[in-house]
């Protein structure tokens, strides 16, 4: 069995990653409008009437955005924790399902697992999604690395991973100087930069595709961003997640993994 991935969109303008298999979806994040999720994945060939349930990293509103209209229309539980859920005023308490760090939910075959990261809102939380020994992770909204984070990522098959600034752009960039401290403060984003070294230094043999995620309009460049990842990328697919539209869906299969967990094993010389 197979995950299939995509970014719907991805950067401060709104968040929507769907991870799924044959039967069942879920989407992380909903900070498009329910008419944009909808037209966007249509595009894609895939259908919401496989999506079973909508999981929120946190409350800011290019990840909420669409949430409640989205929920409604097609009665989708809601994984969120309480204080995100103080955020999301106008979603509607019946489709609130809680989520603990660490354990897992079930969603058909799919396994959720949420654990804490750094970033300044209430209660933010990102996500590994498991089924049939593949696994893909979703790691935005970082302020820093940690010890969840690089435990997590080195598990993964694909991720999408936060590359959210050059530090140079945004050092020489307009933005005011309470707002690049925020951004690099510990518990706003990560950069091209921490970014690579999380790759480059804990990336699993088995990991064939990185959607670098939530890049800055104003403090990133996509192109600066791939080429640095690509130079040390291996067998790694590296695709930038546009803030403009939706990216290809991404197969993620088992065997290519166990492929690709074999090469590096022979190039290692273990085997």
């Amino acid at each position: 069995m197979s995950l299939f991935i995509t970014s719907l969109n991805s950067g401060s303008n709104g968040n929507c990653y769907y991870i799924g298999n044959d039967r069942e979806a879920i989407l992380v994040d909903a900070g498009l409008t329910c008419r944009e999720t909808e037209k966007r994945m249509r595009r894609l060939d895939l259908s919401m009437s496989k999506v079973k349930a909508i999981f929120i990293s946190h409350e800011h509103g290019d990840h909420i955005k669409g949430l409640p209209v989205i929920a409604n229309k097609f009665q989708l539980p809601v994984y969120i924790t309480s204080r995100t859920l103080i955020g999301c005023a106008d979603l509607k308490r019946q489709y609130v399902e809680s989520f603990t760090p660490y354990e897992p939910v079930q969603i058909g075959a799919l396994s959720i697992t949420a654990f804490p990261k750094f970033h300044d809102a209430a209660d933010p939380h990102s996500f590994i999604v498991q089924s049939n020994g593949i696994t893909v992770g979703i790691f935005t909204d970082i302020g820093k690395s940690c010890e969840h984070l690089v435990k997590h990522f080195s598990q993964c098959d694909a991720a999408f991973l936060e590359a959210n600034y050059d530090e140079e752009m945004l050092d020489k960039g307009r933005y005011p100087i309470f707002l690049k401290n925020r951004i690099r403060g510990g518990h706003g984003h990560l950069s091209n930069r921490q970014a690579l070294e999380l790759f480059t230094t804990h990336r699993p043999p088995a990991m064939t595709h990185l959607l670098l995620a939530h890049l800055s309009k104003d403090n990133n460049d996509p192109l600066i961003a791939k080429q640095l990842f690509e130079a040390h990328a291996g067998e790694t697919n590296i695709i930038v997640a546009s803030r403009y539209e939706e990216t290809p869906v991404y197969h993620i299969s088992r065997e290519k993994a166990m492929q690709k967990r074999m090469s590096r094993v022979v190039q290692m010389g273990l085997f």
